[in-house]
């Protein structure tokens, strides 16, 4: 393959990625937990922020790469911190609204994140081939990279102590990890046969595999309110689906199969977290995280080997020439660890109807994002379905609170 110069100078390395998402771990991590030192760690560290500093080449530093080697648009996030902190930071301490700086920079890079997890993680998968490709190489190397990035916050003086687990723990966390390298797996699969937006709107449907798991297997009731609004779900979904231009079987079987592990994995961690004396020995979600993620990267192995381990040399021939795999794969790892730790850190933080509000934004976000950036259809039957779908989501979330009132 053949890039021109200027290309070549916007190849994005580990190293200034990994710049570039210390400053939001420092929040997300517990490194810093005033207003102020979150402000302070996030413009001082995070490379791509503020100050627009450049590479020698002229190019900035974080930049997804397309599938021909060109790069896409510039990723940039804004903080303008330095004239406002002040100002935030006095709302903060004062008696009158009291603004949660950390909280609004976890929502930011929570949302940033996931959309440029998003376009890295398609352009990754295109350059490969797609669902035809490296798939399942690919969803689990992100989940090395994540690892990497993990066992670094515990090897790095005064970033994060490291859990105090047993053994026994390990083995009481395995139904969760592997039900994370699942979800994980099959959400790559499904965005790699199809259009991005769609996965994503399918992927809104997840409560309503978890409210069957929770009544029928499980035994936790689930109210009658919810289970009027698991229709409306259904139906946009279904609506979505009938104008989608890039429809395939197999994107919506995956990204039905995400939904499922991603609902085992919620009630699992449910009942993993009522071991007594975990949370102690575990120390922090972030810790959590990590340990949820190496376990789930050594589960990806096997599967990777047995379902594309012959095709090894020309994915290893393929990242050497082709930067938009390599580079594509090595960002979307980051980006995808840390708005994971980012979104656990905002949920812990609000309460069920602010979730249930942000991960609806989130979801809009992403999905009319991401199909503008890589020209998916956004045929106005499948936004209204998108719509339904997505609002029958947030309504499920909230119903209960509407009924109790």
């Amino acid at each position: 393959h053949k890039f021109t110069t200027e290309a070549t100078k916007m190849k994005l390395t580990p190293t200034f990625i990994v710049a570039a998402l210390c400053a939001v771990a420092g929040s997300a991590f517990g490194l810093n937990t005033s207003p102020k030192s979150a402000l302070q760690n996030a413009r001082r560290n995070l490379a791509f922020v503020g100050s627009g500093k450049r590479t020698s080449g002229g190019a900035t530093l974080v930049q997804p790469v397309g599938i021909d080697g060109t790069v896409s648009s510039p990723v940039t996030t804004a903080l303008n911190a330095e004239g406002a902190s002040s100002d935030a930071l006095k709302v903060k301490g004062g008696g009158g609204a009291g603004i949660d700086i950390p909280l609004l920079l976890y929502f930011a890079f929570w949302y940033v994140g996931n959309y440029f997890y998003n376009i890295t993680n398609k352009l990754a998968l295109k350059a490969s081939g797609g669902s035809t490709g490296f798939p399942m190489t690919i969803s689990g190397l992100q989940l090395g990279v994540g690892c990497l990035y993990g066992i670094f916050l515990w090897l790095a003086p005064d970033a994060r102590a490291s859990p105090k687990v047993t053994l026994d723990d390990i083995i009481k966390m395995l139904p969760v990890a592997f039900c994370f390298m699942g979800a994980h797996s099959a959400s790559v699969f499904a965005m790699g046969a199809g259009a991005v937006s769609f996965a994503q709107i399918v992927k809104s449907a997840e409560p309503a595999f978890a409210a069957v798991l929770s009544q029928f297997v499980y035994g936790r009731k689930i109210s009658k309110a919810k289970w009027l609004c698991l229709p409306i779900v259904i139906g946009g979904v279904i609506l979505a689906s009938v104008k989608e231009l890039d429809f395939a079987w197999s994107a919506l079987i995956s990204a039905c199969i995400a939904n499922m592990f991603a609902a085992v994995k919620g009630n699992e961690n449910k009942k993993l977290m009522e071991t007594e004396g975990l949370k102690e020995r575990i120390g922090s979600v972030g810790n959590q995280f990590a340990l949820t993620s190496i376990l789930a990267f050594l589960m990806s192995l096997p599967v990777m080997i047995a379902k594309e381990g012959s095709k090894f040399g020309q994915f290893i021939d393929i990242w050497k020439t082709n930067p938009a795999i390599s580079y594509n794969l090595i960002a979307s790892g980051l980006w995808f660890y840390g708005y994971n730790e980012l979104s656990t850190m905002t949920l812990k933080k609000t309460n069920a109807v602010t979730q249930s509000v942000a991960n609806t934004a989130k979801r809009v976000i992403v999905i009319v994002g991401v199909a503008i950036v890589l020209g998916e259809s956004l045929d106005p039957i499948k936004l209204i379905g998108c719509s339904i779908g997505i609002g029958g989501v947030l309504l499920y979330s909230i119903i209960d609170n509407f009924v109790k009132s």
